[in-house]
């Protein structure tokens, strides 16, 4: 949900003003792809380093007061590490009212597009469909013009603050962007309710035939599609194997049993994710393997000989299976990957990746850490950060010479290596309590 504290009548000029966000101490600022343009679009427009890096250290510490959005303009005060207040403005060029009517046009032809929007999210296909009409969307470099009542030229901590600030606004709300450029959400929507419903004759001088993904997107050849399903309140639960009948050679009905189980889970839970919004918009998940699947149904808690079985056909070992079942309930297929894989960071994903840890930490406070392809180890200690091809990063602790997942991804590599070492520094005092205890049964 949106969150902004009010919102201005029906003028020529809507404007809408967003409440104080909390402090974002140890968390990235944005999560959504369209927030990271965002943030480039700033980060590659400033001149001076030191000023984003103060922005950051401003915006993370909440100093960046009710932030007003009204076409072509952002606002907001903020405080600096003194507590002196400056009017801080972001500058965004509006799109013309040609751009808006083919924008318009372009989104009533894809039903997706506006159902995406009502779902406060921006799928890449949206954007890339928009640009193809000559209408930028996102801002580029150097869109992001910066004024400040402090004197500052370019882009100063109090500009960058507020842009990174609205990065999360853009994250609950893509209409945040749209009305920047110059149209608020009634006004877009009255606007696509209008295409929407435009006389059909338009279609007598189009050649004969019609696009197929045209016409289901539109919806207006096909009937409507039928209710979805309801969700069942659980899985449902497999009969029981009749044990009075002998299964053939190399059957076990134990691991038999569990399988239909555990099928059933996964398909109930298949199921809430289509029902659920923006299931169109998530990415395709990997294709599933033999030692992926072993991984899965391991981390369904099987009985120990069907466990044993898996440990023995995915050829990790006991060991190796416990640790890739904790990889995957901590964030599935991707996470077994990152456990699994080793890749070489070059081009992009290591400029990408220099700049996340450069942003992370203030000056002479980042750990020493020694790189090994996607890995940063910090050096003497029993923590390490992996980097996932998604550009996130993985935290993870050494136990007795293996490196166990620690914690799920996350955009900011200060926030996942202090994941890393609060379990390690859990582990070291289980480690110990398993001594002591040990001791005093042996005395």
């Amino acid at each position: 949900m949106s969150r902004y504290a009010g919102e201005s009548g029906g003028g020529a000029d809507p404007e809408r003003t967003f409440a104080a966000l909390p402090p974002a101490r140890g968390q990235a600022f944005t999560r959504s792809w369209w927030g990271r343009a965002w943030v480039t679009a700033l980060e590659g427009t400033a001149l001076d380093a030191g000023q984003l890096k103060a922005g950051r250290r401003l915006a993370r510490a909440g100093a960046v007061g009710a932030v007003s959005v009204r076409p072509g303009r952002l606002t907001a005060v903020v405080r600096d590490r003194e507590g002196t207040a400056h009017r801080a403005d972001v500058l965004v060029r509006e799109l013309s009212d040609g751009q808006w009517d083919r924008f318009v046009a372009m989104a009533a032809a894809r039903s997706g597009h506006v159902a995406a929007l009502l779902d406060r999210e921006m799928p890449t296909h949206l954007v890339e469909d928009a640009e193809l009409a000559g209408v930028d969307l996102l801002p580029g470099l150097g869109e992001l013009e910066a004024e400040c009542d402090c004197g500052a030229w370019d882009h100063c901590g109090h500009t960058a603050a507020l842009c990174y600030q609205v990065a999360r606004l853009l994250d609950e709300d893509p209409f945040v962007l749209l009305l920047l450029r110059g149209r608020d959400e009634p006004a877009l929507l009255d606007a696509l309710r209008a295409e929407g419903s435009a006389p059909a004759g338009r279609a007598d001088s189009a050649p004969d035939g019609v696009d197929a993904a045209d016409a289901y997107a539109t919806g207006h050849v096909l009937p409507p599609l039928p209710d979805p399903p309801a969700l069942p309140g659980a899985p449902g639960s497999p009969p029981s194997l009749d044990t009075e009948t002998v299964p053939g050679a190399g059957v076990d009905p134990r691991a038999l049993e569990f399988l239909a189980a555990r099928t059933a889970a996964h398909a109930h839970r298949l199921l809430a994710e289509a029902l659920g919004g923006g299931h169109a918009y998530r990415p395709v998940p990997p294709e599933p393997t033999a030692d992926r699947d072993a991984v899965r149904l391991a981390a369904g808690d099987p009985p120990a000989p069907v466990a044993a079985r898996l440990a023995e056909g995915s050829g990790r070992g006991r060991e190796g299976l416990a640790v890739a079942v904790a990889a995957w309930r901590l964030g599935g297929a991707e996470a077994l990957a990152v456990l699994d894989e080793e890749w070489t960071v070059v081009g992009g994903a290591a400029a990408r990746a220099r700049a996340a840890l450069d942003a992370a930490w203030e000056e002479h406070e980042r750990p020493p850490l020694r790189v090994r392809a996607n890995r940063w180890t910090v050096v003497g200690s029993p923590v390490q950060l992996r980097l996932d091809r998604a550009g996130r990063w993985w935290p993870y602790r050494e136990e007795d010479g293996r490196w166990i997942p620690a914690g799920g991804a996350d955009r900011d590599p200060a926030t996942a290596l202090a994941t890393a070492e609060r379990a390690a520094g859990q582990a070291a005092g289980q480690a110990v309590e398993r001594t002591v205890d040990g001791r005093r049964a042996g005395d």
